[in-house]
């Protein structure tokens, strides 16, 4: 459902990613996993088309994302990190503007607009100004709109960056949701997420994949998940 195949991205001679390769296959959850700067958000941007690679391709269930974008696109959910939101709409026309923007019905959109708001939790804040919101209430404004037209994959790129424990509890919960129809790429530095959430991880280090297997896979590295991070992308470890 998602798959790197040979992705590259320079920037005169700095490579911010190099020949990175790796599938998703349906209904796994996979971690991303690097260091700040290893070439994470790159790689992501790449996969959903934001980005042109410099060599490679990205495939979203099965469509080429250079020369099948929009196709693609009406496969993928994508929240980046701090993803935009209109901070003067409430979630609620916030949700129905980008339903009409993706041309949906107005049957259609009442049934999706209800549905994300449900599955996010957003009953207590709809009508509320999203410049209102706590950043916990924000990034779930972000991920309804990421859900809104039932994509099958889901890209998502430090969603509980800034988050406390409460708030982070309540994306798990919603993760853990998702995970029951979606395939899911979740980029995070937060290791015990991994633990919790995560069938499989992807390591990237100076723009590289480093390591690919099970979480037990990356445990046996070093024992210890902070331990076998450190190892797999540290240049003195």
């Amino acid at each position: 459902m998602i798959e790197a195949d040979g992705l590259s991205k320079f920037y005169g001679p700095f490579a911010a990613a190099r020949d990175v390769r790796f599938k998703v296959s349906e209904g796994e959850l996979v971690a991303f996993l690097g260091p700040n700067g290893a070439g994470k958000s790159t790689t992501m941007k790449m996969l959903t088309g934001y980005l042109a690679p410099s060599e490679g391709t990205a495939r979203i269930a099965g469509f080429d994302m250079h020369n099948d974008r929009i196709a693609g696109s009406n496969r993928l959910g994508y929240l980046p990190e701090n993803g935009p939101l209109y901070p003067d709409m409430t979630p609620h026309s916030m949700l129905s503007f980008f339903a009409d923007a993706r041309g949906m019905t107005s049957a259609r959109k009442s049934e999706r607009v209800d549905a994300v708001i449900e599955l996010c939790d957003l009953k207590s804040v709809v009508h509320k100004a999203i410049s209102k919101l706590s950043k916990g209430f924000r990034q779930r404004v972000g991920m309804a709109q990421a859900l809104l037209h039932e994509p099958d994959v889901l890209i998502l790129d430090e969603p509980t960056a800034g988050l406390d424990p409460n708030q982070i509890r309540e994306v798990r919960k919603t993760m853990h949701k998702l995970q029951e129809t979606k395939t899911i790429l979740l980029s995070t530095h937060i290791l015990q997420e991994v633990e919790a959430m995560a069938s499989r991880v992807i390591m990237i280090n100076e723009g590289r994949v480093v390591f690919q297997g099970s979480v037990a896979d990356l445990r046996a590295v070093k024992g210890d998940l902070a331990d076998a991070f450190y190892k797999l992308t540290s240049s003195v470890a």
